[in-house]
C-alpha cells in the first residue's frame, strides 16, 4: 500500500489525476486496486462514447435518405436541462484538475478525457434522432452511474477522500440514472415511436384527444416517479364525487384496440408457423405468444422486482452495522452520517421500485387482460356452429369474466414466483454470515413450517373449491328463481324456493366456515414460524458458540427472520396462483384454436344490376362440419329480384335450416350458395339488445326520419312508442324484459326495414303476434313498405301464402315443393296437410261467421272481404303499449343505485349492528393490543438482557421463546374473533336480502334486472363472506402495529415524537383525501365491468343477426369501448392506490431518518447497543406496517360498498302479508267461484297514468269467460289484479262476496289456479315440478299425468316422477312444458282457473288438447281465458272486450256477433277475412 503521507502516492491510490498506466500494489496488480477500477470505467465510457457517436453518424446518412431527427417530448425538458448544466459542470471541474496538472500529461490526460465524457453525456440528454442512438444513451447513463456509484462507496469505506472533480461528477450520476429510469418509463408507457419519421406533435391533431387522455402521458420524469400526475384528477375528487366523464382516458398504447391488434397478429404468426412446422406444440403456446408480445413491459418489472429485493435484502445488515457503530467507543461522524446517506437510499430505492413494480405489473395486467376481452370477443363473432356447441354462452362469458380477468394480475405474482425464492436465499445468507454455522439448526424448522404451508394450503384449496361448487349451484338457483319470480308469486310458492336457497347457502356456508376457521390456524403459523426459528438458531449458537450472542448478532436475526416470513408464506399461494394461471390459459386458448365461420360458404356479390338476387344450386349442407348427416339436401333454388318467398312446411322441416345456410351460418358440403345484394334477417327468437327502442332500430346506421317513421309505420310500433312516456328513447332492460313478445318481434322487423337491404330472411316473424297484428304486419310491411325488396319469409301462418309469388315446402331437409298457391294445392302431398291442418282451426270461427251474415242478409263476396281487411290494417294504430312493466313516467328500467360521497362510520355501523357482532369486534382488538404487548415484552427483553453480564444464554432464550410463543395464541383468538364476525356477518346480511327480495312486491322485479339482484347474491355477498372480516381485522393490526412501533422508538429515543406526531396526522388528511376519490372510481369501476360482460353474452345471443347484417366489425368497435372504459377505471384506481402509498412511505421514512440520526447524534454510552438495535428492528418494520395498514384501509373502504348495496335491497317495499290471522277465508272459500270487479281502477306507481280505467262486472260461478282485446289492452293487468301483483288504486274486486284485499296472498294464491302464457319449469324432477310443495301422493300425481296426456311420455323413461327436468325444462318440448302446467292445475282443484293463452309457442295438436281437457275438467268451474286467437273465446258463456284499459263490451259472443259494429265483431271479420281468402 502507498503512504499516505505522500500527496502523490495518494492521488495514485485515489485514481482520480492517477496515470492509466497503473503500477502494482503490494508488489503485484489487482482488480481491486482502485487505479485499474477507475481505468476500466474509463474504457467503457470510450467505448460506449464510440458507440454513441456511430449512432449520431449513421442518423446523419439516414437524415440524407429523407428520414427526419425527432423531437424530444416537452413534459421532461427543463429537467433534462438541469442534468445537462450538472453534467457541463462536472466537465469543467475535470477540466480545472486537468489543467493544474498540465505539465505532467500522464495525470492531464485522464482529466480531460472525462471532461469530455462529461459534455458528450451532456449532449446525448438531448440528441437521440434514432432508437439505437437512444438506446447507447440510456445504457450509458445507467452503467457509467452504477459503477460510479459503486467505486466511490468502496474508496469511502476505504477511509479515502473524494477529491472536487468527483465530489462535483458523482450528484450528475444520481441525476443521469434517474433519467435512465425515466426513459424505461417513458418507453413502457408508450412515448416510443418508430424510428422513421413520427414527430411528437401528431398526438395534438387530435385535441379534444389530447385534452382527455391522462396526464400520465405528458408527465415529467420526477413526476412519474411520485405518481404527481394523478393530482389534478384526486384534487377534484375531493371537491366533489367523482363520475365517469370527470375520468381521463387511457391513451392509445393501453387501449384494447392496440393490445389486442399486437396480440393478433403474434398469435395468428405462431398459429402459422405451428401450421407450416406441423408442431402440435405445447398447450402453453398462449403464454408463449403473451410473453413475445410484452416482453418489453415484463422485464422492466422484473427489474423493478429485482431491485426490491436487493433493498430488502440489504436492511438486516444495515441494521448490524448501525449497532455496531453505536458500539464503537470512538466514533467517526462522517460514518454515522454515511450510514444514514445508506438507510435513506435503501428507504428511496424500496419505495419506489416497489410502487412501480406493483403499478407497471398491474398495467400490463391490465393490457393483457384487455387484449385478451377483445379477442374473444372477435372470436365469438366469427366462431362456427360447431364451436358455439363446444363453448356455451356462460363459458365464453365467464373467459371473459374470469379467465382473462384473473390473468391480470398474472404479472406480479410471476415476478413474485422468482423474485421470493431469491428473497429467501439472501435471508439465509445473511443469517450464515451472522450466525456462522448456527444458523443451520434453524434451517430445519424453517423447512418443516415451509411444508406444512403445503398441505395447509392444499386444503384452504379444497374447501375454497367446495365451496365454489356450492356458490355456483345456489346462484343458479337463486338466477333461475328470480327469473322465474312471477310465477313462484302467483301459485304462492315463496317459501318454498326461499327454503331451496337457504338448504344451498347452508352447504355453502358450510365449506365458508370451514375455510375461515383454518385460516386462524394460518396466522399462528405465520407467527409462529420466526419465532420457532429464532430461538433454535440462538440455542444452536449458544451452544456451538459460532458467534457472540450481543445485540447486533440478536437484532440482525430478528430482522433478517422477518424479511424471510413474507416469501415462506406466499410460496405455496404463489404455486397455487401459477396453477389457477394455468388453467385459465388453457380455457382461453382452447377457445382460441377452435373452427371459425367459413365465409366462402355463401359468396356475397355487392349489389348489381342483374335480377338474380339469391342462387342456390345442388346444396348439401350439414351442422356436423364432416357432413355426416345432412341438414339439409339437393337445395335447388333460385329468388329474383322483387320476389316475395313464402317457405312453409311442419316442425323440423329444415325451414328455419334455409335460411342459416342462405347466411352462411350451416357449413356448405357440396353445391354453391349466392346472395347479390344486402341481407336484413330478422330471427324467431326475438334478439334485441339493451338500450333504446331507437337504438335497436337503427342498429349503427345514421338516423333518417323518413325512412325511420316508414319503418316504425309499417311496423305498427307508432301507437306503442306514442304511448311509451319517454317515446322511441325509452330504455329496453336486459334480453328486453320490459317489452312484450310481440312488441320485441316488431322492434327485430323495423331494425330489417330500417336497414333498407336488398334481400329480406324473416324467419317467423308473426309467431309472437296476436292474428289481427300478423296481419297489420304483413299487409302494411312485407307487402307494402318491403314491395321493391325481395323477401323470404319462413311462416306457419298459412293464410298468407296465397300472396306469395311463390311458396317452397320443406319436407325432411329437402325442398319437396315450389310454386304458386292454387297449383301446390292441386298437386296435394305435403302442402294440401298443412291447409287443412289450419283449415279445421277456423271451421267453428267460419260457420259462426256465416251463420251471422245470413242472419242478416249480407252477401259476402271476396272482394269486401279484401278491403275490409286492410280498413282493419289501417286501424292498427289502436294497438296499444302493454302495460307489462310500470309505464310510469320514468325509464322502464330504473338506473342502479349508487351510493355517492363519503358515508363516514355508517356501513361499519351497519355492518356491526346487523351482524351483532360487537363482543366478536372488542375481541378482536382486545386480543391484537395483546399480542403486540407480548411481542413488545419479547424483543424488550432482549435489549435488557443482552447489557446484563448475569443472564445466561439459558435464560435470554427461553424468556424469549416463552413470550414470543404465548403471544401467538392471542395471533390465533384475533383471526378467531375476526372468522366469527364475518361469519355472523354473512348469516344476517344473506337472510335479510332473501326475506326482502321474497317479499318484494312483483313491480320491483319488472323494473329491476335479475342482473342486478345477482350482483348483491354473488360478487357483494363473497366479499362479506371472505374480504371484509378479514381486512377489519388487518386494518386493527396494522394500525395497532404502527402506533406500537412509534411508541417503542418514542421510549429510545423521545426526540422522535416530535417528527411522528406530525407526520401521523399529515398521513390521515393524506389518506381521506385519496379515499375521497378512491372510494368513487371503485364504484365508478363497479358498473363499468358488468357492462362489458352484459354486451358479450348479449352479442353471443344475437351473432346471426350481427353477421347477417354485417355489423360484426361495429360490434367489436363498441365493445373495445367499454373494455377502455373499465380500464380506465382500474387504471386510476391502482395508480390512486400507489399515489397514497408512496406518499405514506415517504412521510414514515422521516420517522425512521429522524430516529436513525438521533441514535447517530448522541454521545456514546447514552444509548445502550441493545435498545439501538430494538429501536432500529422496529423502525425498519414501520414503513411496510404503515404501507399494510394504508392498503388494508383503502381496501375496506371499497370493500365496505358492498354493506351499503346488499342493504339497499334489505329494507324493500314489502307486498301485503302472506297471511292475516284475524282475516282468513274460510277453508272452503270459494265454494261457487263467482267474481265481482267493482269499479276497479289499477296503476303500477303512484303518480303513474292509470292502466284499468274503472272496469265493472260480474263472472258469474261456473262460467266460462273470454278476455280478449288488442296488445296492451289491459288483459294481463286483469289478472295480475286477479292475483294482487298490484293492488287496486280504486274499487275491489269481490270473490264470492269475500273482498280479496282484506285477506293475506298466501290464502288468495293458493285458491287460484293460472296456466300463464310461458310456461316455466325448474330443474329438478318431474316430480318436484308438479308438486313442489310435496302435498300429493304419487298415485294424484300420475292421475293428473294421465288426464293431462303426459302419463306415456312420462312411463315410458327409466326414472319415471324421478325423471330429470334440465334448465328452463329444456329437455321438454315447448308443448309438454305447457301440458306440465295444466298438470299443476288439475292437482290443485281450484274453482277459479286462469289460463293466459299461449300465443303461437304451442302447435295445434296441443292446443286441442288443452281446450279438451280444460272443458272435462273444469266444467263447474269459473273459467277466465286471455285470448289472443278468437276461435278459443267462440264457445265461452260471456266475453269480455278490453281496450285502452277500458271495457267496450261484455256479452255472450253470439250477441255481440250479431251487432256487426261491435268491437268483437270486427275483430271476428278480421280474423275471418284473414283466413278466409286461402280457402278460396
Amino acid at each position: 500500500m502507498a503512504d499516505k503521507g505522500d500527496p502523490a502516492a495518494a492521488m495514485a491510490v485515489l485514481g482520480w489525476s492517477s496515470p492509466w498506466v497503473c503500477g502494482p500494489e503490494d508488489g503485484r496488480l489487482t482488480v481491486a486496486s482502485p487505479c485499474v477500477q477507475r481505468s476500466l470505467i474509463d474504457c467503457i465510457n470510450v467505448v460506449l462514447l464510440v458507440a454513441y457517436v456511430s449512432a449520431l453518424i449513421a442518423a446523419c446518412v439516414v437524415r440524407r435518405q429523407g428520414a427526419g431527427w425527432r423531437s424530444r417530448g416537452r413534459g421532461w425538458r427543463w429537467e433534462l436541462l438541469v442534468v445537462a448544466v450538472c453534467c457541463v459542470a462536472a466537465a469543467v471541474g475535470y477540466g480545472v484538475t486537468g489543467f493544474q496538472d498540465a505539465s505532467n500529461i500522464a495525470t492531464a490526460a485522464p482529466c480531460f478525457v472525462r471532461g469530455l465524457v462529461w459534455v458528450a453525456l451532456a449532449t446525448s440528454l438531448h440528441v437521440q434522432p434514432t432508437r439505437s442512438a437512444r438506446a447507447v444513451a440510456v445504457l450509458w447513463w445507467a452503467l457509467f452511474s452504477l459503477l460510479i456509484t459503486a467505486y466511490n462507496v468502496e474508496l469511502l469505506a476505504r477511509g479515502h477522500r473524494l477529491d472536487v472533480a468527483e465530489a462535483v461528477a458523482w450528484p450528475a450520476n444520481f441525476l443521469l440514472l434517474l433519467c435512465a429510469l425515466g426513459s424505461l418509463l417513458r418507453r413502457s408507457h408508450g412515448h416510443h415511436q418508430d424510428a422513421s419519421n413520427n414527430s411528437l406533435s401528431e398526438p395534438l391533431i387530435d385535441k379534444d384527444k389530447a385534452v382527455h387522455t391522462s396526464e400520465l402521458y405528458r408527465a415529467g420524469l420526477f413526476s412519474q416517479l411520485a405518481f404527481s400526475w394523478l393530482n389534478p384528477l384526486l384534487r377534484l375528487g375531493r371537491s366533489k364525487a367523482l363520475d365517469l366523464a370527470d375520468i381521463p382516458i387511457i391513451a392509445a398504447e393501453d387501449s384494447a384496440q392496440h393490445t389486442s391488434q399486437k396480440f393478433a397478429e403474434a398469435w395468428s404468426r405462431h398459429m402459422h408457423d405451428k401450421a407450416s412446422n406441423r408442431r402440435s406444440g405445447g398447450s402453453n403456446s398462449l403464454a408463449l405468444v403473451l410473453g413475445k408480445c410484452f416482453l418489453g413491459e415484463i422485464a422492466l418489472t422484473g427489474f423493478y422486482a429485482l431491485l426490491r429485493t436487493l433493498s430488502i435484502a440489504v436492511s438486516p445488515l444495515l441494521l448490524f452495522a448501525f449497532v455496531w457503530y453505536i458500539n464503537q467507543e470512538e466514533r467517526d461522524l462522517r460514518a454515522g452520517l454515511l450510514l444514514v446517506c445508506c438507510l435513506l437510499l435503501m428507504k428511496l430505492v424500496e419505495s419506489l421500485s416497489q410502487r412501480h413494480w406493483f403499478f407497471d405489473s398491474r398495467r400490463t395486467g391490465m393490457r393483457i387482460r384487455s387484449a385478451l376481452m377483445a379477442v374473444i370477443f372477435q372470436k365469438q363473432l366469427r366462431l362456427s356452429s360447431q364451436g358455439r356447441k363446444n363453448h356455451s354462452t356462460g363459458e365464453i362469458v365467464n373467459y371473459i369474466a374470469v379467465d382473462a380477468y384473473r390473468l391480470g394480475d398474472a404479472i406480479s405474482w410471476l415476478h413474485m414466483g422468482w423474485s421470493s425464492p431469491l428473497q429467501l436465499a439472501f435471508a439465509i445468507g445473511t443469517l450464515f454470515w451472522a450466525l456462522k454455522l448456527g444458523a443451520l439448526p434453524g434451517l430445519v424448522p424453517l423447512v418443516i413450517f415451509g411444508f406444512l404451508n403445503v398441505p395447509f394450503a392444499r386444503i384452504l384449496q379444497r374447501y375454497q373449491a367446495k365451496f365454489m361448487v356450492a356458490q355456483d349451484e345456489r346462484l343458479r338457483s337463486t338466477s333461475e328463481i328470480l327469473n322465474s319470480m312471477k310465477i313462484i308469486k302467483l301459485q304462492s310458492w315463496e317459501e318454498k324456493f326461499r327454503h331451496v336457497i337457504e338448504l344451498l347457502r347452508d352447504a355453502e356456508f358450510q365449506w365458508l366456515r370451514e375455510t375461515q376457521m383454518k385460516k386462524a390456524y394460518g396466522a399462528v403459523m405465520y407467527w409462529m414460524s420466526p419465532t420457532l426459528v429464532s430461538a433454535v438458531m440462538y440455542t444452536a449458537t449458544a451452544i456451538i458458540g459460532s458467534a457472540p450472542l450481543n445485540a447486533s448478532t440478536l437484532f440482525t436475526v430478528l430482522a433478517t427472520l422477518r424479511v424471510m416470513a413474507e416469501p415462506v408464506r406466499f410460496l405455496p399461494e404463489i404455486l397455487t396462483m401459477m396453477i389457477q394461471y394455468k388453467v385459465s390459459l388453457d380455457r382461453i386458448e382452447k377457445f382460441l384454436i377452435e373452427d371459425e365461420i367459413k365465409v366462402e360458404d355463401v359468396k356475397r356479390v355487392p349489389f348489381n344490376d342483374s335480377d338474380i338476387r339469391i342462387q342456390v344450386q345442388d346444396g348439401n349442407f350439414s351442422w356436423n362440419a364432416s357432413g355426416a348427416d345432412l341438414s339439409l339436401r339437393n337445395v335447388n333454388l333460385g329468388i329474383n329480384r322483387g320476389e316475395k318467398v313464402a317457405v312453409c312446411g311442419p316442425v323440423g322441416s329444415g325451414k328455419s335450416s334455409l335460411l342459416y345456410a342462405l347466411l352462411g351460418e350451416i357449413p356448405r358440403i357440396s353445391g354453391s350458395v349466392e346472395v347479390f345484394g344486402s341481407v336484413a334477417y330478422v330471427s324467431q327468437n326475438s334478439w334485441i339488445q339493451s338500450g333504446t327502442v331507437r337504438d335497436n332500430i337503427l342498429f349503427g346506421k345514421p338516423y333518417n326520419k323518413e325512412l325511420y317513421e316508414k319503418a316504425i309505420k309499417a311496423c305498427a310500433l307508432d301507437k306503442d312508442i306514442e304511448n311509451f312516456d319517454h317515446g322511441d328513447l325509452t330504455e329496453i332492460g336486459q334480453r328486453g324484459l320490459n317489452m312484450s313478445g310481440g312488441q320485441k318481434q316488431r322492434i327485430q322487423l323495423a331494425r330489417a326495414v330500417y336497414n333498407d337491404a336488398e334481400v329480406y330472411l324473416l324467419d317467423d316473424p308473426f309467431s309472437a303476434v296476436d292474428a289481427h297484428t300478423a296481419a297489420v304486419l304483413f299487409y302494411d310491411c312485407v307487402m307494402t313498405a318491403l314491395a321493391e325488396k325481395t323477401v323470404v319469409l319462413v311462416t306457419h301462418q298459412v293464410e298468407f301464402l296465397t300472396e306469395a309469388d311463390r311458396i317452397v315446402v320443406m319436407e325432411g331437409g329437402q325442398v319437396s315443393q315450389q310454386g304458386k298457391y292454387a297449383d301446390l294445392l292441386e298437386a296435394g302431398t305435403a302442402f294440401e296437410k298443412l291447409v287443412s291442418a289450419h283449415q279445421s282451426t277456423i271451421t267453428v270461427l267460419d260457420t259462426t261467421a256465416s251463420q251471422q251474415n245470413q242472419v242478416q242478409g249480407i252477401h259476402v263476396s271476396d272482394d269486401n272481404i279484401i278491403p275490409s281487411a286492410l280498413q282493419a290494417t289501417r286501424q292498427a294504430s289502436d294497438i296499444e303499449v302493454t302495460a307489462k312493466g310500470p309505464s310510469a313516467a320514468v325509464q322502464l328500467t330504473e338506473e342502479e343505485e349508487k351510493g355517492i360521497g363519503d358515508l363516514g362510520w355508517k356501513p361499519y355501523k351497519d355492518y356491526i349492528e346487523v351482524s351483532k357482532g360487537t363482543f366478536q369486534l372488542s375481541g378482536m382488538c382486545t386480543s391484537q393490543v395483546l399480542f403486540t404487548c407480548f411481542q413488545i415484552m419479547s424483543t424488550y427483553w432482549l435489549a435488557v438482557a443482552v447489557q446484563m453480564d448475569n443472564v445466561s444464554p439459558a435464560l435470554l432464550v427461553g424468556a424469549y421463546s416463552g413470550l414470543s410463543i404465548f403471544s401467538c395464541c392471542f395471533a390465533y383468538f384475533r383471526s378467531l374473533f375476526a372468522a366469527t364476525l364475518g361469519l355472523k356477518a354473512s348469516k344476517a346480511f344473506f337472510s335479510g336480502l332473501m326475506d326482502s327480495v321474497f317479499k318484494a312486491p312483483m313491480s320491483f322485479f319488472d323494473s329491476t334486472p335479475v342482473g342486478r339482484i345477482l350482483t348483491r347474491a354473488s360478487s357483494d355477498l363473497s366479499i362479506l363472506d371472505f374480504d371484509i372480516p378479514y381486512s377489519m381485522a388487518f386494518v386493527a393490526t396494522g394500525g395497532i402495529e404502527v402506533v406500537t412501533t412509534v411508541v417503542v422508538m418514542g421510549t429510545v429515543t423521545w426526540q422522535v415524537l416530535v417528527v411522528a406526531i406530525p407526520v401521523t396526522i399529515t398521513m390521515v388528511y393524506v389518506q381521506r383525501y385519496y379515499v375521497s376519490s378512491a372510494r368513487e372510481l371503485v364504484r365508478i369501476n363497479g358498473t363499468t365491468k358488468a357492462p362489458v360482460m352484459n354486451y358479450a353474452s348479449e352479442s353471443i345471443l344475437g351473432v346471426v343477426t350481427i353477421r347477417a347484417f354485417a355489423a360484426t366489425e361495429r360490434f367489436i368497435r363498441s365493445n373495445m369501448q367499454l373494455i377502455d372504459t373499465d380500464a380506465t377505471l382500474f387504471f386510476h384506481t391502482i395508480a390512486a392506490q400507489e399515489w397514497v402509498l408512496i406518499r405514506v412511505e415517504a412521510l414514515q421514512s422521516l420517522t425512521i431518518l429522524t430516529s436513525a440520526l438521533l441514535l447517530v447524534l448522541v454521545p456514546p454510552g447514552v444509548i445502550s447497543p441493545g435498545f439501538a438495535g430494538l429501536c432500529l428492528s422496529y423502525a425498519l418494520t414501520l414503513t411496510s406496517a404503515q404501507v399494510f395498514l394504508t392498503r388494508f384501509y383503502s381496501y375496506l373502504e371499497n370493500y365496505i360498498i358492498s354493506v351499503e348495496r346488499i342493504k339497499q335491497y334489505m329494507h324493500l317495499p314489502s307486498e301485503p302479508p302472506a297471511i292475516i290471522p284475524e282475516s282468513r277465508p274460510p277453508t272452503s272459500w270459494p265454494h261457487e267461484g263467482r267474481i265481482d270487479l267493482q269499479d276497479l281502477k289499477i296503476r303500477y306507481r303512484p303518480n303513474s297514468p292509470l292502466v284499468l280505467k274503472g272496469i265493472t262486472c260480474t263472472f258469474a260461478a261456473g262460467n266460462k269467460i273470454g278476455v280478449v282485446g288488442r296488445t296492451g289492452s289491459g288483459k294481463s293487468t286483469l289478472i295480475s289484479s286477479l292475483f294482487r301483483l298490484v293492488d287496486p288504486a280504486g274499487g275491489r274486486i269481490l270473490i264470492d262476496k269475500l273482498d280479496i284485499c282484506s285477506m293475506g296472498l298466501k290464502d288468495l294464491r293458493t285458491k287460484l289456479s293460472i296456466i300463464p302464457q310461458e310456461p316455466t319449469l325448474f330443474r329438478g324432477t318431474v316430480r318436484n315440478n308438479l308438486d313442489p310443495l310435496g302435498l300429493h301422493s304419487d298415485q294424484e300425481i300420475w292421475e293428473a299425468l294421465e288426464k293431462c296426456q303426459l302419463k306415456t311420455a312420462i312411463s315410458s323413461t327409466p326414472a319415471l316422477l324421478d325423471t330429470v327436468v334440465s334448465d328452463d325444462g329444456d329437455n321438454w318440448s315447448a308443448g309438454q312444458r305447457q301440458l306440465f302446467c295444466l298438470g299443476r292445475v288439475l292437482l290443485r282443484r281450484n274453482k277459479i282457473l286462469v289460463l293466459d293463452e299461449a300465443t303461437a309457442s304451442i302447435d295445434s295438436a296441443t292446443d286441442a288438447v288443452l281446450q279438451k281437457v280444460i272443458r272435462q275438467q273444469f266444467s263447474s268451474c269459473t273459467v277466465i281465458t286471455i285470448a289472443h286467437r278468437v276461435p278459443t273465446v267462440t264457445d265461452s258463456d260471456r266475453v269480455m272486450v278490453l281496450s285502452y284499459g277500458k271495457l267496450l263490451e261484455y256479452e255472450t259472443p253470439a250477441k255481440l256477433l250479431e251487432d256487426k259494429q261491435s268491437a268483437f265483431a270486427k275483430l271476428v271479420a278480421e280474423y275471418w277475412a284473414n283466413t278466409k281468402r286461402n280457402s278460396t
